[in-house]
């Protein structure tokens, strides 16, 4: 579009605009259900990625090690672990922590330690964080071919002192590849849904003023100028339709979010903001491209020599 068509162009897109207002409503309300549902879809996958996300950091690896292992070697061997890449952090846990945390586990457990005689079989270890949970298989082989470990682990069976839920961990990753796939594909299809919907509705209001472009073609003006106020004209619907979408979300974000975090309190979870402020940035670029190219596309039979 040159230069000095972009006023007629925004002059003409304005009039037909609030001319057909029954037409351009209908479009800008497609593009705004439209946008809307991906904008919430994409509320959501962050939502479900921060769901996995705590799922996912509550895997910790416990490393027993033996009574006969000396507080020196307790020591190195922590620091060492600490060392390793990926690692987050190490906690060590005393014999009198591990029985503590057993008596705070169970409601029969005040019995059972005291038929133990004030004697405490619970071997000492490590709860090892990762910054990478999905690495845990790795990181517990890594563990279990040191040979450091292997000298001190509880009762000289280094297999059975690394446990990290192996089936469950291996499910949990999974399933959330599984999640994650599916959100990225649902995602990219609500925005091609989209397309269609708004190329079709842009068609149908070009429909309505083939005459005039036809008359158009005939006193001879370019294709330029024939096309500049129709996609200009689809620009602004599209622009309507993801402004009136952010809006809708941001009443979602400030009155229906606090009420669903209420309600589920036990799950602590919070979407940042720059997931959302991201979240609106995109829906403005897919409808300002959805605007252009269903313009464009839509006026082609129109335009043919």
């Amino acid at each position: 579009m040159a230069p000095s068509n972009i006023g007629y162009s925004l002059r003409e897109a304005f009039s037909h605009f609030f001319r057909n207002w029954t037409t351009s409503f209908g479009a800008v309300i497609t593009i705004f259900l439209s946008l809307f549902i991906i904008g919430l879809f994409i509320v959501g996958s962050a939502l479900v990625t921060s769901a996995i996300g705590t799922i996912e950091d509550t895997v910790t690896i416990n490393v027993f090690i033996s009574d006969d292992a000396t507080d020196d070697e307790v020591q190195a061997f922590q620091e060492k672990l600490e060392s390793w890449q990926n690692v987050q952090s190490v906690n060590f846990k005393s014999k009198e922590d591990a029985l503590e945390e057993y008596r705070n586990m169970s409601s029969s457990a005040d019995s059972t330690i005291a038929a133990l005689d004030g004697e405490n079989p619970l071997p000492r270890s490590y709860e090892v964080v990762m910054e990478d949970s999905s690495q845990v298989e790795d990181m517990a082989n890594r563990i279990k071919e040191d040979t450091d470990f292997q000298a001190m682990a509880d009762n000289g069976d280094v297999d059975e002192s690394v446990q990290y839920s192996q089936e469950m961990v291996g499910r949990l990753f999974q399933v959330t590849g599984y999640i994650r796939i599916a959100c990225i594909v649902l995602v990219a299809l609500l925005t091609f849904i989209a397309f269609i919907f708004i190329n079709n509705t842009i068609r149908l209001s070009i429909t309505a003023r083939r005459r005039e472009i036809a008359i158009m073609r005939l006193v001879g003006a370019s294709n330029g100028f024939i096309r500049g106020p129709f996609v200009t004209e689809g620009v602004l619907q599209a622009l309507l339709g993801a402004l009136l979408s952010i809006g809708v979300l941001e009443l979602v974000r400030n009155f229906l979010m606090p009420r669903v975090m209420n309600m589920v309190s036990w799950w602590q979870f919070e979407i940042p903001l720059e997931v959302y402020l991201m979240t609106y940035g995109a829906l403005i670029l897919v409808g300002l491209v959805i605007g252009l190219f269903g313009s464009a596309i839509a006026m082609r039979r129109y335009l043919k020599v």
